[in-house]
């Protein structure tokens, strides 16, 4: 048995019709951000996050801009991988304030009050990350990162549809080289776009109010190439599509199949196991070394995260018939339950 190929979608294409619902021609991927995400109506339902996550050499460093419908909620984190020092810090605006979230992929959005600065500004194939924070576990936190999009790179973008009324859209882009720099405190950590990657995670839709996902993501050099994976589950079992792709140099495989994550709720940091639900085109263990946990319970929301920091090894057969063999490669996975 083998899950059908999903369809590709080749033009600019909106995702919702003129009373909001799911426009039925948006459903399926596309290898560049075509979809343009005009969200309209479901009140209190839509949510809208741009979500960046850069590897470095020595931290990752990850900054967040979201819109609830009821909230926004803005969010900053780092870890440092030797010493394992971590800080996440995160403002929450009821109503959302006057923050507008564009609809297009690759659109400038920025957030700022007097305890968190974050600007995402879009240009020509470059975005200019900005975040200064004057408190950051006691600490002047300032980042200028420039990411870049490689004109000729493909992404991966899907329209995950669970009904006319509740569907997501959502964009991630990977392997994007980054230079710049973060500064915390007196010490400053260096970002070179040869060796140092940042990873995008696009959402928009209108969402049931209890969702649970897992979410697996890397982006590194490996023995000279640029490597980038995308592993989803459970959110999108069942639709007929999927958010699965391995990225290699700019080009996309794109996996049709459900993964199936296997791992400990109890003990998060035991090792994870993903693979392809009917074939063997995806076989990865996760080692994680570090756990992030992030829980939210106020009134309307209830979210709890946990996302590991760790190793994949393993192995992913690509659309040219080669084995694309992994080994230690650093990345992210998580599980994640929201009632929002």
């Amino acid at each position: 048995m083998k899950q059908h190929a999903e369809k590709e979608i080749l033009q600019p294409t909106f995702l919702c019709d003129k009373k909001g619902n799911l426009n039925p021609a948006a459903i399926g991927f596309a290898r560049k951000p075509v979809i343009h995400s005009n969200l309209s109506g479901h009140i209190m339902r839509k949510k809208k996050w741009n979500y960046w996550c850069v590897y470095g050499d020595e931290i990752l460093f990850s900054a967040t801009i979201s819109h609830l419908d009821y909230a926004a909620v803005c969010f900053v984190y780092f870890l440092e991988y030797e010493t394992q020092r971590y800080f996440e810090k995160t403002i929450t605006i009821p109503f959302g304030g006057k923050l507008k979230m564009p609809t297009q992929v690759l659109e400038s959005v920025s957030f700022k009050n007097s305890e968190m600065m974050i600007d995402m500004t879009y240009m020509q194939n470059k975005t200019y990350l900005s975040v200064s924070i004057p408190n950051f576990d006691g600490e002047v936190l300032c980042a200028k990162l420039v990411v870049q999009h490689p004109p000729t790179d493909e992404t991966l973008n899907v329209v995950i549809p669970w009904n006319r009324k509740t569907f997501q859209f959502t964009g991630k882009h990977h392997i994007l080289p980054t230079s710049g720099t973060v500064t915390i405190g007196t010490r400053r950590f260096i970002f070179t776009p040869e060796e140092n990657f940042a990873v995008l995670d696009y959402g928009r839709g209108v969402w049931p109010r209890d969702a649970i996902w897992n979410w697996g993501m890397a982006s590194q050099r490996v023995r000279g190439r640029r490597i980038g994976l995308n592993l989803g589950g459970k959110w999108t079992d069942g639709t007929g599509m999927t958010e699965n792709a391995v990225f290699v140099d700019g080009k996309m495989t794109k996996i049709h199949e459900d993964l199936i994550f296997q791992y400990d709720r109890e003990d998060y940091m035991q090792r994870w196991k993903v693979k392809t639900k009917f074939s063997k085109q995806v076989s990865l263990t996760f080692s994680p070394f570090f756990e992030r946990v992030a829980r939210t319970n106020v009134k309307l929301v209830k979210s709890e995260v946990h996302q590991l920091f760790g190793y994949y090894d393993g192995a992913i057969l690509l659309d040219n018939g080669e084995t694309l063999i992994i080994q230690q490669m650093l990345g992210c996975i998580e599980e994640h339950h929201a009632k929002w």
